[in-house]
């Protein structure tokens, strides 16, 4: 368990080194905000090769637990860039905040796991019936992990547990925590399970193999969209070539992490543990069908408008808002032709 519940302080000092490089060429550093996911390995890749300083930038990492906190960073104008879900930029939106999706980096990276004591119950049968049986005979419901309302963990989960397999909610209970603690809980059976991404996956299931992927991403809430890169509007604006640098880096990480995911283990393991994460494990997770790499936001289009009507479902959102805008196909079409 050392090496999960030591990856937020690894990558924070990771971070710390990753702010410091330096270019001639460089302006002032773009301050980025990211969850330590494997959907932000885009930005380690293309730091790593060396292309964000070709682009002539710097860059100045700060890691969140969530989407949803990162939101009062942007409100508070401390970020430049957000590497984190989609869905809490709706709520961003809902709020007035101007940011804008240059790229996506993942698709369908939810699942849903669970520990090694509840696996047996659930594994091959009914989720729904599953959790019900579990609170007819322990007198409680069933304790899932994931992390606050209006991320998309959390929206993800909600989707399987109501829509998909039409779950009873007396037999459950969402417990909201952050990414670390989640992952946390699942490995010592604090919880009955609860929402997984990469590379937590890979890493608990190799310390334990009890632990279960019961339902994927596609399982969840087909594409999904997952982390994207997002900048606030005034900065855009101000900084169309930073913007475009940014973009052309993350399109090349892209390629290289779907093409030759071993060539970036190296890049991500400095990002996720600090070293601390075996490459085979950090392989295992780049080559996970948990990890869908993208980077065209014309994907994950439709997608968004279905996450959006979900959130307002749930009360995440208080109405669904026009989208126009949120996209910014201009910048990622130009940065892809160039």
């Amino acid at each position: 368990m050392r090496v999960v519940s030591s990856m937020l302080a690894a990558m924070t000092a990771a971070c710390v080194a990753f702010g410091l490089a330096s270019s001639a060429r460089a302006q002032q550093p773009l301050r980025v905000g990211f969850i330590p996911v494997m959907g932000a390995a885009q930005i380690f890749v293309a730091e790593g090769e060396g292309w964000i300083k070709q682009a002539g930038l710097t860059l100045n990492a700060s890691t969140f637990e969530s989407g949803p906190n990162m939101i009062q960073a942007l409100q508070s104008g401390t970020l430049d860039v957000y590497v984190a879900g989609l869905a809490p930029l709706l709520v961003a939106r809902s709020k007035g905040i101007d940011v804008r999706i240059v790229a996506a980096t993942v698709v369908e990276e939810m699942g849903f796991a669970t520990s090694a004591a509840f696996s047996p119950l659930i594994e091959g049968k009914d989720p729904a019936g599953a959790f019900k049986a579990f609170r007819e005979k322990n007198g409680r419901p069933v304790k899932l992990a994931t992390q606050p309302i209006g991320s998309g963990p959390n929206t993800a989960l909600q989707h399987w547990l109501w829509e998909v397999v039409k779950a009873d909610k007396a037999d459950l209970q969402i417990v909201e925590m952050g990414i670390d603690a989640t992952q946390r809980a699942i490995a010592t059976n604090a919880v009955e399970g609860g929402s997984v991404r990469e590379p937590a996956l890979a890493i608990i299931r190799k310390q334990n193999p009890a632990i279960k992927l019961i339902a994927t991403g596609k399982d969840m809430f087909p594409n999904f969209p997952g982390v994207v890169v997002a900048v606030m509007g005034p900065f855009a604006d101000k900084n169309p070539k930073a913007v475009d640098g940014l973009v052309r880096s993350v399109i090349r990480a892209t390629a290289l992490l779907k093409e030759h995911p071993e060539k970036a283990v190296k890049h991500v393991g400095t990002a996720f543990g600090n070293g601390l994460v075996p490459d085979d494990i950090l392989l295992e997770a780049l080559k996970s069908p948990q990890t869908q790499f993208t980077s065209d936001p014309r994907r994950i289009e439709d997608s968004t408008k279905k996450l959006q009507d979900y959130q307002v479902k749930i009360g995440a959102l208080q109405k669904a808002e026009s989208l126009e805008g949120l996209f910014a196909f201009d910048i990622y079409n130009r940065a892809a032709a160039n």
